[in-house]
């Protein structure tokens, strides 16, 4: 069942999107040569407990972290640990936190200093395609629209979409109805409607669509070992159009 919100429900959602924004800027601005993701994911904790915000992920499935924290060519769910990010690696950093009862969940994708020209594209494609499926969220519109435009937008820059993992619609679950995939024809699905919220989150590869999950049973990787990016935004319809709730200055 889709859960239409109330405005009272999306302004709760909109101060759990802040502060999981305002987080995640903190986490940018620590990454660099040497820093581990165990540092990373320390410190997403202390900011919930700052903020009176629960952790949305750990404990989540029994998944034992409070970000994902996937680097190169792993894709989605990774553990956070104690290896040395690197000159020229990537990583994306998942994170969702729960405040008054309502979640908040997000992704970006950063370099570790600088990356090869490939590496830039990639990045800004996958943050383009996310834009662009959210431009596609208006009320009125098929929940396919999104998947569409996203699809588009990567194969139109010979990268591949992730299909095996999907956005999702989010509120008092991290996960509610629908689901939100990244590919797919235009005009088909559910028609968005005023007060839906849901994140959509694109997973873009370099090479092959293809994942595999590791022993760990959480760690998604590209089968190829090419490398990958995710972005992620949690939004709203609204009768203005999409708006989205997990962005710096929302209040």
């Amino acid at each position: 069942m889709i859960v239409i919100k109330s405005q009272d429900e999306i302004t709760t959602m909109r101060k759990a999107g802040r502060h999981v924004a305002e987080i995640l800027q903190i986490l940018r601005e620590k990454i660099r040569p040497g820093v581990t993701t165990l540092f990373l994911n320390g410190i997403a904790e202390s900011e919930c407990k700052k903020r009176n915000a629960r952790p949305a992920f750990k404990g989540y499935g029994g998944f034992p972290f409070t970000i994902c924290a996937s680097p190169n060519n792993k894709v989605v769910h990774g553990f956070a640990d104690s290896v040395p990010l690197r000159q020229g690696d990537i990583v994306s950093i998942d994170f969702g936190l729960i405040i008054d009862g309502f979640y908040g969940d997000s992704a970006i994708t950063v370099p570790v200093g600088n990356v090869d020209e490939e590496i830039e594209k990639l990045l800004r494609v996958t943050q383009a395609s996310l834009m662009a499926g959210i431009a596609a969220a208006n009320s009125g519109q098929h929940l396919s629209d999104i998947s569409h435009a996203v699809q588009t937008k990567v194969e139109q820059n010979d990268f591949s979409v992730v299909r095996d993992f999907v956005g999702h619609g989010i509120g008092r679950r991290l996960h509610e109805e629908p689901q939100v995939p990244n590919y797919g024809e235009a005009g088909h699905g559910i028609v968005l409607k005023e007060g839906m919220t849901i994140a959509i989150e694109p997973m873009v590869n370099v090479g092959q669509p293809g994942v595999k999950v590791l022993d760990d049973g959480w760690t998604a990787v590209t089968i190829d070992s090419s490398w990958s990016a995710h972005f992620e935004h949690t939004i709203a319809i609204t009768e203005n159009g999409p708006e989205i709730l997990t962005c710096l200055g929302n209040i």
